[in-house]
């Protein structure tokens, strides 16, 4: 089996001797050969080139954001043809996720441990046993751009905490859970909570307008705080379609129980009449009357005005 091991050199929970000892347990496994990032996009094209080329297997070493880049490139078309939409995972390599970031989400969705030791153990135990996971994914679509996600997107304010996170990562700090709280209790002050943006829209919803903050899952938890899971859409899950969580409201008292549901009731839907929901949809659109700040598996993506989510099923499949 032909593998291709992508690894993040700055991946925040790793160092040179784990990612030696990692590289040399995958590569008494399979026929490995290793590259390193270097620059945003680059797990993309490295992915690409592997798919391309025929490897079995692309590996991550990294976190949320390479493996989101990864995904992307295992999912570009190849020569301009798309794979077979019967069954789409079938024409790529396999994805196998080391976590190696701060919150690791997608890997801890599909039931990793968040030690990149012991995940590469689980890891492979699953090419030992041929044992493989079939996930789908979702799809953001703006102004002519495409990209796949593996968790989660976000339009308003959760968007505009991941760009202020992403200033402080520009200036050389890390990207812990204690950073994002503390961003995200500072930034809610300064967030318009008057007038709401975006409408909701899509085929066969009920549109619905006022929303402030809209959160789009593929999975859930849609994150972590360390080691508390974050469930604002508890029935999202990696083989149904799209869920959404919607704000109406962001003052204190309406926020103050919905972040304690979203908490602690990990398995009931958040209530309250100021949500909008939707679980298991293959298509929706946000529209906004000004532009607002766009994430995308916690990765910030400027401020858009319209944003269409689909819904990818059997899109890859990942050893666990």
């Amino acid at each position: 089996m032909r593998a291709m091991l992508l690894v993040n050199p700055k991946a925040t929970t790793t160092n040179t001797r784990t990612r030696d000892v990692l590289i040399r347990a995958l590569g008494a496994a399979v026929e490995l050969a290793v590259e390193e990032t270097g620059y945003r996009g680059h797990a993309a094209a490295l992915a690409a080139t592997a798919r391309a080329k025929g490897y079995d297997v692309v590996a991550v070493l990294g976190g949320d954001g390479t493996i989101n880049e990864a995904v992307n490139g295992l999912l570009n078309p190849v020569n301009g043809h798309e794979v077979p939409s019967d069954d789409p995972s079938s024409g790529r390599p396999a994805l196998i996720v080391i976590p190696g970031g701060s919150a690791n989400v997608f890997a801890r969705a599909l039931g990793l441990p968040n030690d990149p030791v012991e995940a590469t153990g689980a890891v492979l135990e699953a090419l030992r046993d041929g044992r493989r996971k079939t996930v789908g994914l979702g799809q953001a679509l703006w102004e002519g751009q495409s990209r796949y996600f593996t968790f989660c997107s976000g339009m308003g304010y959760d968007a505009e905490v991941v760009r202020a996170v992403e200033g402080l990562r520009g200036t050389g700090r890390k990207a812990s859970p204690a950073r994002y709280v503390n961003t995200a209790l500072r930034h809610y002050l300064a967030t318009d909570k008057r007038h709401p943006a975006m409408t909701l829209t899509g085929p066969g919803i009920p549109a619905a307008e006022g929303v402030f903050m809209a959160i789009i899952s593929n999975t859930s938890p849609w994150t972590y705080v360390g080691a508390t899971p974050v469930t604002p859409t508890p029935w999202a899950g990696f083989d149904t379609g799209l869920d959404l969580l919607g704000l109406r409201r962001m003052g204190p008292l309406a926020l103050a129980p919905l972040i304690r549901q979203m908490l602690t009731e990990s398995d009931s839907l958040p209530r309250g009449r100021h949500l909008v929901q939707l679980h298991d949809e293959p298509e929706f659109t946000l529209t906004a009357d000004r532009p607002v700040a766009f994430q995308l598996d916690g990765d910030y993506l400027g401020e858009r005005e319209t944003v269409t989510f689909r819904s990818t099923p059997h899109a890859l499949q990942v050893f666990v």
